[in-house]
């Protein structure tokens, strides 16, 4: 009876994974739809970019509405809920795991595997062998944590960091709406630079920090999972710090054009 029992619960994990990738690769294709809808209707420079700009468009829709739900779902499970408050679970926080975390795991999956597909497809028009590397190694996290049910408030604390996305995102639609010399562009260097800060900086120190002073916790993952996690995280933060450098010595440039068109107007 026991067995049968548990064979049916696993069936029905592998049943929701399964539901949920699937449908985290539909919601890419409904929201590229949408953006490619959408967009003529309130962007009219959209109807003079050609089709691998307006691919590219309608990829960064979807690549944004997956950055904004990671992002509150993250805050959801690491802040609003008890599923990883120690004073509710003890040690065993690093085994937590629900229905509800997995499913939004799976989804997000899917969005890497139907991005990770463009990718290849138009390679390298959405991104180079960086890209291929970022979401390689997040598929591969996501997936070893979903099916374990271990450390998923690590998986959580990642994906988190996706709430720079929208920022990327804006930026690249600025750019090719003619507007990199607007205020707005600006504005929005200024944010990307505070955003990736703490979100990929100061967020993944925290990362680390917490994983040592709880390593007795982190022993108990199995193997492979305890291994990625001494080897994944670190090179994901190596990234960070590069592309923090790039956005860094970008904000420099764009406000010393800004301060030098300033002076020239007076």
């Amino acid at each position: 009876m026991t067995t049968d029992f548990d064979d049916a619960f696993v069936s029905s994990r592998q049943l929701l994974l399964l539901a949920s990738i699937c449908s985290g690769a539909l919601m890419c294709k409904i929201v590229y739809d949408l953006t490619s809808f959408i967009s003529p209707l309130f962007f009219s420079v959209y109807g003079n970019l050609n089709d691998k700009v307006k691919m590219e468009w309608n990829n960064r829709g979807f690549s944004t509405f997956h950055a904004v739900f990671t992002s509150v779902a993250s805050i959801y499970f690491l802040v609003i809920s008890d599923q990883f408050d120690e004073n509710v679970h003890g040690d065993s926080v690093i085994n937590s795991t629900t229905r509800l975390s997995e499913s939004v795991m799976g989804i997000s999956l899917g969005y890497f595997i139907a991005d990770l597909a463009m990718i290849f497809w138009y390679f390298p028009t959405l991104g180079g062998i960086e890209y291929v590397f970022h979401h390689l190694i997040s598929m591969f996290a996501i997936f070893l944590s979903v099916t374990s049910g271990q450390s998923q408030f690590y998986i959580f604390l990642v994906l988190l960091s996706e709430a720079t996305t929208p920022f990327v995102n804006l930026r690249w639609y600025l750019d090719n709406s003619g507007q990199k010399g607007s205020k707005a562009y600006t504005l929005n260097g200024i944010a990307l630079f505070l955003g990736w800060l703490v979100a990929r900086i100061l967020l993944f120190i925290y990362f680390f920090v917490h994983m040592y002073l709880h390593f007795h916790q982190v022993k108990q993952v199995f193997p492979l999972g305890f291994y990625s996690l001494l080897t994944l995280p670190p090179a994901l933060a190596v990234m960070n710090v590069l592309w923090f450098w790039k956005i860094t010595k970008g904000l420099i440039k764009t406000l010393s054009k800004t301060k030098t068109s300033g002076m020239k107007k007076q």
